[in-house]
């Protein structure tokens, strides 16, 4: 006897993906400029921008460079920037991190005079750029990071950005209860309504080379293996991630992305947050170093690897290709 037919037609998915029309009609995954973050760096005390040499496309700022970027970006559609500054002196504690008139402090007054609340101006909250031995927090007289003395030096930033004008607070130092500090401190002085962005987690990653010669913030000595978490770990990372939320964290982040798009997916269904990743300067580094030597499209590889961000649940991608991308869609 013959097969009996099935009920209904035998599915052919090549029919949906026949033309352009109909592949983006079925899309499950959208990629647009106002998913993306840009990260810009700010430097005091120079008089034109520099170049990075291992990012193309990007540079230490001064003010006023910083302010026309901003204003091509938010023109392109990207909606919020994330900040890093240079001061332009450094000691053992990282005392400009908080200075009223410490750089990054400057450019928060500066975009927020541009902007108002067109472009949420994120602030990093890190001590590594401001020490003059590189570490994320103060030390011990033996070398080590001091936790709770941190926690008091991150409360006083978190205070100065917010007063300057920051929409988002973003600690990235990885240091036990620092959400909690910060939430007590935003709350306690006023803030209240700011949001925080943890970088819930952050791996002690390869990846982060170009970014140390952008922000200037390499540790003089030893890693950071000590509070950034360990790459083999996912658990882990579920364990951070809730904890920041039970201190009051708003959004969530993972850095790097693409290495850690498991944990990316694990942190956004398992606890529900807005999601962020940052897609980190190494893998920017690694495509534009490709496509240069001419060994892949460098505009369609952007956008694959945006998209997958997007894909494995990343709400929000923080990216060095946020305007060449946004350029594109």
């Amino acid at each position: 006897m013959p097969p009996t037919p099935p009920p209904f037609p035998v599915s052919r998915p090549r029919r949906l993906r026949r033309t352009p029309l109909l592949r983006e009609l079925v899309r499950e995954t959208s990629l647009a400029a106002s998913d993306l973050v840009a990260p810009l760096f700010v430097k005091e005390g120079i008089a034109a921008p520099a170049a990075i040499s291992s990012m193309p496309g990007h540079f230490q700022h001064t003010l006023d460079s910083l302010r026309k970027e901003a204003d091509e970006l938010a023109s392109g559609g990207v909606r919020a920037l994330l900040l890093f500054g240079i001061p332009g002196a450094k000691d053992a504690e990282g005392s400009q991190a908080w200075d009223p008139d410490g750089i990054v402090q400057a450019a928060l007054r500066a975009l927020a005079a541009d902007f108002g609340d067109e472009v949420a101006l994120v602030a990093d909250l890190c001590l590594c750029e401001y020490t003059d031995h590189g570490h994320c927090g103060t030390l011990t007289p033996d070398g080590r990071v001091d936790n709770d003395a941190t926690l008091e030096r991150y409360r006083r930033t978190a205070l100065a950005q917010a007063e300057a004008g920051a929409s988002v607070i973003a600690p990235s130092g990885m240091m036990d209860g620092q959400v909690g500090a910060l939430r007590a401190a935003l709350d306690g002085g006023g803030f209240a309504e700011t949001p925080i962005l943890a970088y819930a987690a952050k791996y002690a990653s390869s990846l982060y080379g170009p970014f140390r010669e952008a922000a200037e913030g390499a540790p003089r000595f030893g890693d950071r293996a000590g509070y950034q978490m360990d790459p083999a770990n996912g658990d882990e990372a579920l364990r951070e991630a809730a904890l920041d939320a039970a201190e009051g964290a708003d959004l969530l982040m993972v850095k790097p992305a693409l290495a850690y798009l498991d944990v990316l997916w694990r942190i956004k269904h398992d606890l529900g947050l807005p999601t962020v990743a940052y897609h980190v300067s190494g893998e920017y580094a690694m495509v534009k170093a490709a496509a240069e030597r001419g060994w892949l499209d460098g505009e369609r590889a952007m956008l694959e690897v945006l998209t997958s961000i997007r894909r494995a649940g990343a709400d929000l991608v923080i990216t060095y290709f946020a305007k060449d991308a946004a350029r594109l869609l």
